[in-house]
């Protein structure tokens, strides 16, 4: 394999962790190494070799015809018109992802959906941990991909992005899945079909493909080698009566499951699947369902004395993800829903009817909150989450919740979504002003 590359010209797009780890995948494969960045001032530049050139602030167009092989920045689309004139020259353009799967050696679990891949990922991940395997988890999570080559791992757990896939054409998958698919990214993608087809890549030749049985969306467009599904009902893996089941065989109660919610029901239905597949044991995913506790910023509750429950849901960075949030709530006083942000070209009509609710009033900021604001008549329009929570504070009774799932990106006002479920989490347990500040408090 170290010879596939030898004496070849390798321009690499785009630095940051990913980039990082490219540079570090071709450092002994005796090729001549370029990186470009459109930033002036790109993350990682620093940690960059010195025998390694770097152009920022453009794409160099020369440098990209004059490549033999260029790995693209999943950030960056294949549609780039400079990328697309080195795509007419017949230069090989691909990602991180590629080249991992041309060198990985043990079995690959591929995960990916608009909603919830982290979860299942991390879950699925903590299923080999606890059956004793050695598990590399990463790609679109943690550790970039090429990072997890030289430690002898004996599966591989890899949340995939579309944009990752687009350029991902090697994959062979022991399980692969689809989790879900709604509207995200309308910002770079022509349709909602054509995001589909970024995602279905994901099934070509998986030896396992689970799909979302209640999300016709995430059925493979083509033969596959063999196909199960998830549901709530009337799936192999199944709800019944407080249970999840699979193939016929009750393994948990939810009530022994840290995490809560249909949503997450349906994250542990896919996680399982994809265990089995794998030839994961019984014992580990079990053990696994039992111990795993959840993501920060996805559906985590954060915990204060108010009476008040406070879940962070930051990384609900599209509609369907707020959506999935909505649907595994049981509310029984008020709720105020944090909203806003960069919808990234969304339709939010989707959140309509679930928030349009008597006992709903929801909170709207950022780039998007003028478009978010309309879709209830019971909502407020401010400028920053801040804003919000400090004019919600003063209303709150014991049982009310407080849910940010902002249905959108964070980048308009905040560095990434941890970065605002942190503030979220710090403005949550700030100590109110009186005792009485939140009404009906003991």
């Amino acid at each position: 394999m170290q010879n596939r590359y030898q004496n070849k010209t390798i321009t690499i797009v785009g630095l940051g962790k990913t980039g990082l780890s490219c540079v570090e995948f071709f450092a002994d494969k005796g090729v001549k190494l370029q990186v470009i960045d459109t930033r002036e001032k790109p993350a990682g530049a620093e940690k960059l070799p010195k025998n390694v050139s770097l152009h920022t602030g453009s794409l160099h167009l020369e440098w990209l015809l004059a490549s033999d092989l260029i790995v693209i920045s999943p950030g960056l689309a294949l549609a780039t018109p400079e990328i697309q004139q080195a795509i007419s020259k017949g230069i090989e353009v691909v990602g991180d992802i590629e080249l991992f799967c041309r060198e990985a050696k043990a079995p690959i679990i591929a995960i990916t959906g608009s909603n919830g891949k982290s979860t299942v990922t991390t879950l699925t991940a903590e299923m080999a941990i606890q059956a004793g395997i050695k598990v590399g988890m990463g790609g679109n999570i943690g550790v970039p991909a090429l990072s997890l080559l030289n430690d002898n791992y004996d599966l591989y757990v890899l949340e995939l992005s579309s944009f990752q896939l687009e350029t991902t054409y090697s994959l062979k998958a022991k399980a692969a899945t689809i989790l879900n698919i709604s509207e995200d990214h309308m910002d770079r993608y022509n349709s909602l079909a054509d995001y589909r087809q970024a995602k279905l890549r994901i099934y070509h030749n998986a030896e396992n493909a689970i799909a979302n049985g209640e999300d016709s969306q995430t059925f493979p467009d083509q033969a596959v080698n063999k196909l199960v599904y998830f549901a709530n009902q009337n799936a192999e893996y199944h709800l019944h009566n407080g249970k999840l089941y699979a193939s016929g065989e009750a393994l948990i109660d939810t009530t022994q499951m840290q995490i809560s919610g249909r949503h997450n029901e349906m994250n542990a239905l896919a996680a399982i699947a994809l265990a089995q597949a794998a030839d994961i044991p019984r014992e580990g995913i079990v053990n696994a369902l039992q111990h795993y506790g959840g993501l920060a910023h996805r559906f985590q509750v954060i915990p204060t004395d108010d009476g008040v429950r406070w879940i962070n849901d930051s990384k609900a960075t599209n509609v369907g993800s707020t959506v999935a949030a909505l649907n595994g709530l049981q509310i029984h006083s008020t709720l105020y829903l944090l909203l806003g942000g960069d919808g990234k070209g969304a339709d939010f009509s989707d959140l309509q009817p679930l928030v349009n609710q008597p006992n709903i009033v929801c909170y709207c900021f950022g780039q998007d909150g003028a478009k978010l604001v309309v879709l209830s008549t019971n909502s407020v329009l401010v400028e920053t989450m801040s804003q919000a929570i400090e004019q919600i504070r003063p209303q709150l009774k014991q049982g009310d919740i407080v849910l940010l799932s902002p249905a959108c990106a964070s980048l308009d006002q905040f560095r990434n979504f941890e970065e605002r479920g942190e503030l979220f989490a710090t403005l949550a347990t700030e100590k109110l002003a009186t005792k009485s500040a939140v009404k009906g408090a003991v």
